[in-house]
């Protein structure tokens, strides 16, 4: 299905539905915080560009405080036993610039998706927010999963591009796809009917 006629720009499915093209006030939303934990710092997995994403996500946070936004801490827990995101291992924690304070809420999925097995949708429907800001890693992984399952549990999502990251991965062919064009891809893939894409807190 063509999204635009010959000569044109093409557009995405949400601007051809008239949806709004700036994020709603911060203070009505709710920030939620998808894997920022020392395992993408220290671990075996770290994204390109993990210290400027966090650094953006440790903003963003100040600003959702300061507007009285809630904030919801989302961590992937793995298995006990030394494998990536151990429980009982040093990368668990969440990483200094966006760590949890008292009254924010905490939770650990298991699946990529973190509404997946998880109370975050009840938390969301308690805390009486319909619109969502994401930020975390990994921008094809855990953002994406995540990003689209609230589209169908009828939310609004808003992504914060510089304050997400993602790796290098394999093609299948012998070659990489390298970090910085699978981020971008990622969010324009969101963006066409899934989330509004902002580059970073400073829209607010």
């Amino acid at each position: 299905m063509s999204t635009s006629r010959e000569g044109d720009l093409p557009r995405t499915l949400m601007q051809m539905a008239g949806a709004p093209s700036e994020p709603p006030p911060l203070g009505e939303t709710a920030l939620v915080l998808i894997d920022c934990q020392r395992e993408y710092v220290d671990g075996a997995l770290p994204p390109n560009g993990v210290g400027p994403a966090l650094a953006e996500a440790g903003k963003l946070l100040a600003a959702a405080r300061a507007a009285g936004a809630p904030v919801v801490h989302v961590v992937h827990r793995g298995r006990p036993g030394g494998g990536a995101f151990d429980p009982e291992g040093p990368y668990f924690a969440e990483a200094d610039e966006v760590a949890a304070v008292a009254g924010e809420s905490c939770i650990e999925k298991a699946l990529p998706n973190a509404f997946a097995g998880t109370d975050l949708h009840q938390t969301l429907e308690g805390l009486e927010r319909k619109q969502l800001v994401f930020a975390g890693f990994q921008t094809h992984m855990c953002i994406s999963s995540t990003v689209r399952a609230a589209l169908d549990l009828g939310y609004a999502s808003t992504v914060v591009g510089t304050a997400c990251a993602t790796r290098d991965l394999p093609d299948g062919g012998g070659g990489v796809v390298a970090a910085a064009e699978l981020h971008r891809a990622e969010l324009v893939a969101l963006s066409d009917r899934f989330a509004l894409v902002v580059e970073n807190s400073s829209v607010w």
